[in-house]
């Protein structure tokens, strides 16, 4: 008996994943049709599937959800970090149910059709995992053809000779284009169930009318980072990740804010890096998150690397090397700082209990401090929004 084509595609197929070594993995597509070709990496994390696909921080990157059921909540439009997605696709193991939550505005189908994103369900994701954990995440393509029709060897093709996320920058094609305050184009505060962004009816943590300027450098940032800012007080204005030194001073800041993005840290800090070094020499107070806490350590001259397999979940175990407490905290990142490399006046501050590497720094000769992880993301729910209300409160003018 002629053994079966393990290129054919089984019946009732509409979606597929090719991995870089050519292994080819069968689903059902959902969501838009065609492919897109990126890393493979996957998330723990159990709700926020629209929060996670609409992150700058997961461009050119597609997601396996450890989580069997997503999309039963729907899709609304207050849950979302940017004004599209930006992750290329989801890979998922059930089938997408109609949504069953009193917030839900759409079936998640539609709203991935409708943003010409691609899903793949019917996919053991148990072991779709196992093999990033063991191999490393690796390139892929996901596709999908209601008719059932692929070119697999072009497919596969396709995830060979994408070079990969090391020494790419995609902080460019993410960040907004234009300079602009943060809150005069949309709600500024925090979401409130029955309320939604309204910026209104929030304790404001500072001890006067003062509202202390900062200029935020979006790298990619999430639109809930800006959102604690002001909620700890701070009068946002927000530029693009090509902003020149100039440009970020003429906004006369109190502070700045280095943001969460996608790509390699090295890349970005290519043009990055040689203006926070600038900003450092102004004493200002400086923070960054994720990316940011990335180019921030590459300014002082540590090294960042490569991660084999990332850290992406919402409860992720941080310890605060000052007094020992635990944050449970958001990740979301393929790239890490080499704690090794760290100079003499950056001093670390946490550390992951997963693996040990570096979760934050300090400066010990300037105001500047940042952490890998992601506080905006409420996990634990509030472990972390202290950093938001130590930066701002760092911008008050002294007594």
């Amino acid at each position: 008996m002629a053994a079966a084509d393990p290129l054919a595609v089984p019946e009732g197929a509409t979606g597929v994943l090719v991995l870089a070594s050519g292994e080819v993995v069968w689903g059902r597509g959902f969501g838009a049709e065609g492919q897109a070709v990126g890393e493979v990496c996957f998330h723990t994390a159990m709700t926020g599937y629209q929060e996670i696909m609409t992150d700058p921080s997961f461009a050119g990157q597609m997601i396996c959800f450890t989580f069997p059921h997503i999309g039963n909540v729907g899709a609304n439009p207050d849950d979302v970090e940017a004004d599209n997605p930006h992750a290329l696709g989801m890979i998922v193991r059930e089938d997408v149910t109609e949504p069953s939550n009193f917030r839900s505005a759409e079936h998640l189908n539609h709203w991935m059709k409708k943003h010409a994103r691609i899903g793949l369900a019917g996919i053991d994701t148990r072991a779709l995992t196992r093999r990033i954990r063991v191999g490393g995440a690796p390139n892929g393509v996901i596709a999908h053809s209601a008719s059932g029709e692929f070119d697999i060897p072009l497919l596969q093709q396709m995830a060979r000779e994408w070079p990969g996320l090391e020494g790419m920058d995609l902080a460019k094609a993410v960040t907004r284009e234009t300079h602009g305050g943060w809150g005069e184009d949309r709600a500024g505060g925090v979401w409130r169930l029955g309320f939604g962004y309204d910026g209104e009816g929030h304790e404001v943590h500072t001890e006067s009318d003062f509202r202390p300027h900062v200029v935020a450098i979006d790298y990619g940032s999430k639109h809930n980072i800006f959102r604690n800012l002001v909620q700890a007080g701070a009068k946002v204005s927000v530029v693009p990740a090509t902003a020149t030194y100039d440009q970020i001073m003429a906004l006369n800041p109190d502070g700045i804010f280095l943001s969460n993005g996608p790509g390699d840290p090295a890349a970005t800090g290519e043009y990055a890096v040689p203006v926070i070094r600038q900003l450092l020499e102004t004493d200002k107070p400086l923070f960054g998150i994720c990316l940011g806490h990335q180019l921030l350590a590459l300014a002082v001259g540590a090294r960042t690397t490569k991660m084999f397999q990332g850290h992406r979940g919402a409860n992720h175990p941080v310890k605060r090397l000052e007094d020992g407490a635990v944050e449970i905290t958001s990740m979301n990142h393929g790239f890490a700082v080499e704690r090794d490399s760290l100079p003499a006046n950056a001093r670390e501050t946490h550390v992951s209990l997963f693996d040990g590497s570096n979760a934050g720094l300090e400066l010990t000769d300037r105001k500047a401090f940042s952490v890998q992880y992601h506080p905006e993301a409420s996990p634990g729910p509030q472990d972390s929004f202290y950093l938001f209300e130590r930066f701002v409160r760092a911008l008050k003018p002294v007594a």
